[in-house]
């Protein structure tokens, strides 16, 4: 399946998103393309990455991912591939692609200068072709050699103890939900069976099982579909009303 996926943060008011679409159409046109979201806050990173390492395992294994964030900006180190879980990536060397997983990417591959060009829209001229050739079945190692400086970003990871969960704010979703970094897995470890969820100025000793199990205006906290735990107001936006934002400090207090 010629499958590729398109994330950016280009919106949908301009031509660059249909513009890097017929750029791939132009070489494939049995490319299947779709559309992750082009309304990620701009030049943020960590927003794009957060909803790519959300989705792409849902795709068949062999998807290329076309990842166009930052890509003329000053971190971007030349543009790169990486295979990772069965999955292949096309993006800017920023950073974005070391936050999908918590281990390196299997194969890395630095894009020769033979592939590149000089030019203010490098998603459409250089990122879009060889996503399509990828997707259409050429290799990653077709188009360079071996990465040997993967510029990596480090991810805000929680602290556990035997008493506690310090965890931080990692999205706040359009509802107004906050997404944090706090693990199921990691709760159910230490949790000996009585615990406190305090953010903001709000305090839970309970987990309910989705958004809706508490009234309209009242604070629920839950672990969602990603395994990630997940709180707010039922009918009102958490965030705003809760006076927290990303990396805003979620605690777990275990109490024996």
């Amino acid at each position: 399946m010629a499958l590729v996926t398109f994330l950016s943060d280009f919106g949908d008011k301009d031509y660059y998103v249909p513009a890097v679409k017929a750029k791939m159409l132009a070489i494939n046109p049995q490319l299947n393309i779709i559309d992750i979201s082009h309304n990620i806050e701009t030049f943020d990173l960590a927003h794009a990455a957060f909803i790519l390492r959300a989705t792409f395992r849902d795709f068949p294994k062999g998807t290329v991912h076309l990842v166009a964030m930052n890509t003329t900006g000053n971190m971007t180190q030349g543009y790169i591939g990486v295979k990772l879980e069965e999955h292949v990536f096309i993006g800017p060397n920023n950073g974005i692609l070391s936050l999908l997983a918590d281990q390196d990417p299997g194969i890395l591959v630095q894009f020769a200068d033979i592939h590149l060009k000089d030019t203010s829209f490098p998603a459409k001229d250089i990122l879009a072709p060889i996503a399509a050739k990828v997707a259409s079945g050429a290799a990653i190692h077709d188009f360079g050699g071996p990465l040997t400086n993967f510029r990596k970003l480090m991810p805000r990871n929680p602290k556990a103890t035997r008493e506690q969960i310090i965890g931080h704010v990692m999205r706040v979703d359009r509802y107004g939900n906050l997404i944090t970094n706090i693990r199921k897995e990691v709760f159910d470890q230490l949790n000996p069976g009585r615990f406190s969820i305090e953010f903001g100025r709000e305090s839970l000793d309970r987990l309910n099982s989705g958004c809706d199990q508490v009234e309209p205006g009242d604070c629920f906290a839950y672990f969602n579909s990603l395994g990630l735990l997940e709180i707010g107001i039922n009918h009102g936006h958490g965030g705003n009303l809760l006076g927290l934002k990303f990396e805003s400090v979620v605690y777990i207090n275990f109490n024996p």
